[in-house]
């Protein structure tokens, strides 16, 4: 009974989307590649930035321990280039393995707290971008996410009651996975808060985190103005929170790469008084496939000048691998 509507939502999404690719391809004579590459520029910035910000994340959590920002630089910018082209944020893998490679005597408990630090400063942000966006009036509201040609926001806005049964399913599983491990383990919990110790010191959070990814969320803000002037769509503050706004909402559901059919769906209606539909549709994908294009270049480039790898998938291996020998070793010991 359900295959049918959520397979019809899936072939509409799809169409969407193809049809907004297709307007980019046609559009790209117009492009303003001046733009563009100030916007690409000003998004490494702010990768730049945040990576700073994890870097210090970690100076708190190893205070004794030797390391270069370059090699978290070079984590930070191969996951999120590697997110852009895989689903369900599997490039936070790769920066987990790359990060606790680069720290000595790191645990992976502790440096995979230290990158939820992270998410203190977006959600402050989040609440900010998301009530400027609701009071628009063009951000439509979540209960009108279910008419969304985007099959992710489509099914949990359309199906409520699952949804909040899944969310309720994933703290109980992740409290009761905690609790066993606790049980088990008990330095696992001591690790976790290592991981947390900058937020302990709320000063050397606010000065070395906070403020460092307040500078790289300006350089966002100034990489999605350029994009918007780049696709014909024309920079502005309302604009670009509203960009942030659909970004945010897209984090939510990162089931597609980027959030892409989502980022696609929401801008395409958000913008629909702003200019043509098909400038809006061209806009829509294209500043997707010049941010994934970028990232994954640069990302590459990291791993391959910094961690001496040739591809993601060797990353990857190099993962297993290590993770393998710690078990075993903790086994023997």
């Amino acid at each position: 009974m359900v295959a049918v509507p959520v397979t019809a939502s899936i072939g509409s999404s799809l169409d969407a989307f193809f049809d907004a690719v297709g307007s980019f391809a046609d559009s790209v004579a117009s492009i303003n590649f001046l733009a563009l590459l100030f916007g690409l520029l000003a998004f490494t910035g702010y990768l730049s930035l945040r990576a700073r910000a994890f870097f210090h994340i970690l100076r708190a959590a190893y205070p004794t321990e030797r390391f270069r920002f370059r090699n978290i630089w070079g984590a930070y910018i191969a996951a999120y280039g590697f997110n852009g082209v895989v689903p369900a944020r599997g490039g936070d893998l790769i920066k987990l393995f790359l990060t606790k490679t680069s720290v000595p005597n790191s645990t992976y408990p502790a440096v995979g707290s230290a990158m939820l630090v992270e998410n203190v400063f977006d959600a402050t942000m989040a609440v900010f971008i998301l009530t400027f966006a609701f009071t628009q009036g063009a951000f439509p509201k979540p209960p009108d996410f279910s008419e969304i040609p985007a099959f992710d926001l489509q099914f949990f806005a359309g199906h409520p009651r699952f949804t909040l049964f899944l969310l309720t399913a994933l703290m109980v599983g992740g409290l009761v996975g905690f609790a066993l491990l606790s049980a088990r383990v008990r330095a696992f919990w001591a690790r976790v808060r290592q991981g947390l110790t900058v937020l302990f010191d709320r000063r050397r959070y606010f000065r070395e985190v906070w403020l460092v990814q307040l500078a790289g969320w300006v350089c966002r803000f100034t990489a999605f103005w350029f994009l918007l002037e780049a696709f014909n769509v024309g920079g502005s503050v309302k604009n670009v929170l509203l960009v942030l706004g659909v970004n945010a909402v897209a984090a939510v559901v990162p089931f597609t790469p980027g959030g892409a059919g989502v980022q696609q769906a929401l801008l395409v209606k958000v913008f629909a008084g702003a200019a043509t539909g098909a400038t809006i549709a061209a806009y829509s994908v294209g500043q997707q496939i010049a941010i994934a294009a970028w990232t994954l270049g640069v990302g590459f480039a990291a791993l391959v000048w910094i961690f001496q790898f040739r591809s993601f998938k060797e990353v990857i291996a190099a993962g297993r691998e290590h993770r393998e020998a710690e078990k075993a070793a903790q086994a023997a010991s």
